[in-house]
């Protein structure tokens, strides 16, 4: 099945008008802006907020379908250092995989539409014509909506922009299998750090995404009309760094739990009262992120032993200048060589789930580790309003993971996209 380039599927004039957006300036927005402007979710200020999103997500769109016209991993073109995997094949799988695992099912249950994909024996350059054309046609309708004059306007650009983000829902499970079968299909003489081209792009793409994501949720979010208390669309002003990071261990736990039949206990510190305007979502994930790696190390190195596992150690810590998170784990660390591969795309300490001995199919528990993308998505998630994530580990003992934030007050934080 040849794969058509977006100039043979779209029109000229529309490839034309993606290019002549895509070399347009972005405007930032700070977390600070976003919570003041709605705080006050007035008709005039939605609508004033629907114009500028009208002008702004066609821009940054825009860019993503640029690049994913001639993505990095075009190395398909490059026999010395791909084998050609069942690229598309193997990515329908990750995606059903996905949804088993949100939705705790078994896999087996997707299995007939997995078979349909896999008789269709489609070549891996149709994953990225399939993202590339949600960009594209995303990208159309934001283009061909009409000027938004009033609040019906608004309201009906609403609607179609929340289509938009669930037409994107699920790019990362695609990307990410997409990445695996990457590194499966690579000479195991490349060193994965070395592959600048491919980290930096996906960095910016998924980058671009949190912050397309942010900037639309946070609109929708404001025609709430009854919003969490002390919350502000996405944002919540009082969000308790305590609270969050106990619920997100809970849910790592949990998984946890399913893989292996316990769990590591985990200790949280700090005061439970303090409260700084953060996205919940965005912490939620990072630590979740963060926890399950340490409670994966932590059961793997003891599982075996008679001494009882030790805790996995959460501090979160008020600064003056940044609100600061550790997590600390027991789990052996991993090498100094190790180290520059943790925020690679290709790189993961945890067997590939996706490797030939493993059976998909009748996989019933949700695993817990290696795709290879936690880390960096984490981080960027981190960096998104001006904080940062860095892996400190000792080999032989364990690993400290430090989160910092900016204080909202001491820092204009810039949507970074």
């Amino acid at each position: 099945m040849a794969v058509k380039k977006a100039s043979e599927s779209f029109s000229k004039t529309l490839i034309e008008e993606v290019h002549k957006w895509g070399c347009m300036k972005q405007t930032g927005v700070s977390l600070r802006y976003m919570m003041e402007f709605g705080s006050k979710p007035t008709q005039r200020n939605l609508l004033i907020s629907g114009q500028f999103l009208h002008k702004e997500l066609p821009i940054r769109i825009a860019r993503r379908a640029i690049e994913l016209e001639s993505l990095p991993y075009g190395l398909s073109e490059k026999p010395a250092v791909l084998k050609v995997p069942s690229f598309f094949y193997a990515l329908m799988g990750l995606l059903l995989f996905s949804v088993a695992c949100f939705f705790m099912l078994s896999v087996d249950l997707l299995e007939p539409l997995m078979e349909s994909w896999r008789n269709s024996l489609y070549p891996e350059s149709a994953f990225e014509a399939m993202v590339r054309d949600w960009y594209l046609d995303s990208f159309r309708d934001l283009r061909s909506f009409p000027e938004i004059k009033d609040t019906n306007d608004e309201r009906e650009f609403t609607q179609m922009i929340k289509a938009i983000k669930v037409r994107h829902n699920n790019v990362v499970p695609m990307m990410a299998l997409g990445v695996q079968q990457l590194k499966k299909g690579m000479d195991p003489k490349i060193v994965y750090e070395d592959l600048d081209e491919i980290h930096q792009f996906l960095d910016r793409f998924y980058m671009s995404r949190i912050g397309i994501r942010m900037l639309i949720g946070q609109h929708v979010e404001l025609h709430n009309p009854n919003p969490p208390l002390h919350c502000v669309g996405y944002i919540h002003t009082k969000m308790s760094p305590v609270e969050v990071a106990q619920n997100a261990s809970e849910d790592a736990r949990c998984i946890c739990l399913r893989e292996y039949g316990s769990a590591p206990e985990v200790n949280i510190y700090g005061d439970p009262k303090f409260t700084f305007p953060y996205v919940p979502t965005h912490l939620h994930l990072m630590v979740f992120e963060l926890v399950k790696n340490s409670l994966r190390a932590v059961q793997e190195r003891y599982m075996d032993s008679d001494r009882v596992a030790p805790p996995i150690r959460i501090i979160v810590a008020d600064g003056i200048e940044d609100v600061t998170i550790k997590v600390s784990d027991e789990g052996g660390g991993i090498p100094r060589s190790g180290l520059p591969k943790i925020f690679t795309y290709l790189y993961s300490t945890a067997r590939n789930p996706l490797d030939e001995h493993s059976d998909l199919g009748t996989a019933d528990t949700v695993t817990m580790a290696g795709y290879g993308y936690g880390l960096p998505i984490s981080r960027l998630y981190a960096r998104y309003f001006g904080g940062d994530l860095q892996i400190i580990s000792m080999e032989g003992y364990g690993e400290w993971s430090l989160l910092w934030f900016d204080h909202l007050n001491s820092c204009k934080i810039k949507v970074k996209l």
